[in-house]
Parts: C-alpha cells; structure tokens; sequence
C-alpha cells in the first residue's frame, strides 16, 4: 500500500521560500517509473497541478504559474520528491498535496492520472 506524507507547509510573507518534502513509502521511487506530483487546492476551486516529476528520467514538469519559481526532486535515498518554493506570492496560498500516478510524460500534470494522495500540507503567503 502506497502512502504519502507531506510536511513542511507554513505561513510566509510574500517573496519568501518554504520546501515541502513528501515521504514515500510501499514503493521505492528509484525503482518505478512513476509521475510524482504536486498538486494545490483552495477551497471553492479544482484541485491543479503545481509541478511533477518522472522517476523513469527524471524528467519534470512546471504549471506555467510556478515556472522559474519552483523546483521539484527526487531523493532516491530517502525515498521523498521534494518541492522548493521561492518568490512565494499570495496567490500560491493553497493545500498542497503529493501524489503518485502510474504515467509518463505530460501527462504527470493531469489530475485525474494519479490514484495516490497525500493528506495534504497548509500553505499561507501574506501580502
């Protein structure tokens, strides 16, 4: 059973940076080549993708309103995907779940390709 922890959710002022880091276990990601993904959500709104990543490559992929801003890895020691967050804007305040889906290429930024979730971790940027 795939499970998924997210930690490193908090509150900042805008153009700060936080790191959020999502715990993998009952898979190991070097040895699958899954899409591990970032995905955020507000409430009243569709859950969208953040930013994703294809341990078969690696290869990663950005939502256009984080591109340059964030980046995603993958630590095959501790078995975690990473998300590191810089110039945090209002507007990236959200939950911010890990997932894990068995696809490839752009896909890995479509929702409805991932079966596996995290309980999610709070964002907040104030202004």
């Amino acid at each position: 059973q795939v499970q998924l922890v997210e930690s490193g959710g908090g509150s900042v002022q805008a153009g700060g940076s936080l790191r959020l880091s999502c715990a993998v276990s009952g898979t190991t990601i070097k040895h699958e080549s899954i899409c591990m993904g970032w995905f955020r959500q507000v409430p009243g709104k569709e859950r969208e993708a953040v930013a994703a990543i294809y341990t078969g490559g690696p290869n990663t992929y950005y939502a256009d309103s984080v591109k340059g801003r964030c980046t995603i890895s993958q630590d095959n020691a501790k078995n975690t995907v990473t998300l590191q967050m810089n110039r945090l804007k209002p507007e990236d305040t959200a939950i911010y779940y890990c997932a894990a889906g068995w696809t490839y290429g752009d896909r890995c930024l479509s929702r409805n390709q991932y079966i596996h979730w995290g309980q999610g971790t709070q964002v907040t940027v104030s202004s």
